[in-house]
């Protein structure tokens, strides 16, 4: 399992499937909830190729991540979750969603079912599609079409926000940290940020009351996601307003939304010049944006490499012959590793070998603890950061493409 990864559609699209399969293997993605709401519009799109939508979507599904990724916390409710007293780390770590308390086997334990997401895209490769799914396609390509940037310049002008003057995209990003971080009257940068985060009215009384009981602490101080996910927000429209970002594509603004998810990776792979441009502004030091066809044409080479192996070693699965990338420093892979896991290198990965009486009893704790009935609030009595165990679950092609991502002879059925 490699470094947390953020991709958008546009990379996936450019693979072809053999690579998005050692893509899965080399690294541990965070899909962003935008990248299944961007898969589902096309739907409702002219395809190229000829290919219909439904042909379309399939393919992205397939290429799809699902041994090494996590769907992430939808960024809207983070933000409020954030902005109602709930700690959000930015340092890297995926945010998931889902998660829920049980007990088994006398442990306390997490436990992730297959998500939603999950579940759609292997039916979605499967070409079945819901018909709530085409009518919430064709909803968000009239969401899309009907985007208008007035109401909110509008917004920004009343805030104080100088529009139109930026020479670059540097300095709208300066003019957005500096409003949002900045010493200005917080009530209207407050007023501003649950407009433009589409923060519920119900809970806007308690949200000020915690604001309230802070001493009015500045909104970076306050609720950090929230802030960044505002900067961001604003960034795009003081650019937009200073003619650094097209307006004449409504889908620029559902682009740069995936910069949202930045916090929670250490890279971000994209081949959208957009993102090119905008991305690495809203990086830390450790992070690094990847353009998605340089990435692409060191799957390509690693999928040359691995191809010489025999038929034999590659049943074995990847894991077998591929759990780190080559030590060989050509390869784009094996630095991105370097990068993002510095001892790599002097880590052994072993499989134990276990007795078939211990291996059974693992294994019934781990079902026992996957079927275990989710706790009420009220019975949860240990700390759900710090869990005896963690229990994952998600379903696995056994072969994609060429590649056994898992041994061949592996019976189905198993969770991880």
């Amino acid at each position: 399992m490699g470094p947390i990864t953020l991709f958008d559609k546009s990379f996936l699209q450019s693979l072809n499937l053999n690579e998005a399969v050692l893509f899965d293997n080399f690294f541990l993605s965070n899909i962003a909830p935008l990248f299944f709401v961007e898969t589902l519009a096309d739907l409702e799109k002219a395809v190229r190729e000829g290919r219909t939508p439904e042909q379309e979507v399939g393919i992205i599904a397939s290429k799809t991540p699902e041994l090494h990724s996590s769907p992430s916390f939808f960024h809207g409710e983070l933000c409020i979750s954030n902005l109602m007293g709930s700690n959000c780390p930015m340092d890297g770590r995926i945010v998931r969603a889902g998660g829920r308390p049980v007990k088994g086997s006398g442990k306390n334990g997490i436990v992730y079912d297959i998500s939603p997401e999950a579940k759609a895209f292997a039916r979605w490769q499967e070409g079945k599609f819901l018909e709530v799914e085409h009518k919430f396609a064709k909803a968000w390509r009239a969401m899309l079409r009907m985007m208008s940037f007035d109401d909110v310049l509008d917004n920004l002008r009343k805030a104080g926000i100088q529009l139109g003057s930026c020479k670059s995209l540097e300095d709208a990003k300066q003019v957005a940290e500096a409003f949002v971080l900045g010493d200005g009257d917080k009530f209207v940068k407050m007023k501003l940020a649950l407009t433009l985060l589409n923060i519920p009215p119900h809970i806007h009384d308690a949200l000020f009351t915690r604001w309230k009981i802070s001493g009015y602490k500045a909104l970076g101080e306050f609720a950090p996601y929230a802030a960044f996910v505002l900067t961001v927000d604003i960034f795009f429209y003081v650019a937009a307003a200073s003619g650094l970002i097209s307006t004449k594509r409504v889908s620029n603004k559902i682009d740069l939304a995936y910069l949202f998810y930045l916090p929670f990776c250490m890279l971000f792979i994209s081949t959208d010049k957009l993102h090119r441009r905008c991305a690495p502004l809203f990086l830390r030091e450790d992070q690094q944006f990847i353009w998605g066809e340089d990435l692409k044409g060191d799957l390509k080479n690693l999928d040359e490499f691995y191809d010489n192996l025999s038929e034999a070693e590659k049943e074995k699965g990847l894991f077998s012959y591929a759990s780190e990338p080559p030590r060989n420093e050509t390869f784009l892979v094996t630095k991105l590793w370097d990068r993002c896991i510095p001892k790599w290198r002097d880590i052994k990965i072993s499989v134990p070998t276990l007795d078939k009486a211990v291996e059974k009893k693992l294994v019934d704790e781990v079902t026992q603890m996957a079927e275990a009935r989710t706790l009420e609030p009220e019975k949860v009595d240990f700390d759900m950061t710090n869990p005896d165990s963690v229990t994952l679950q998600r379903k696995i092609s056994r072969r994609k493409g060429k590649w056994w991502p898992l041994p061949k002879d592996l019976k189905s059925g198993n969770k991880s």
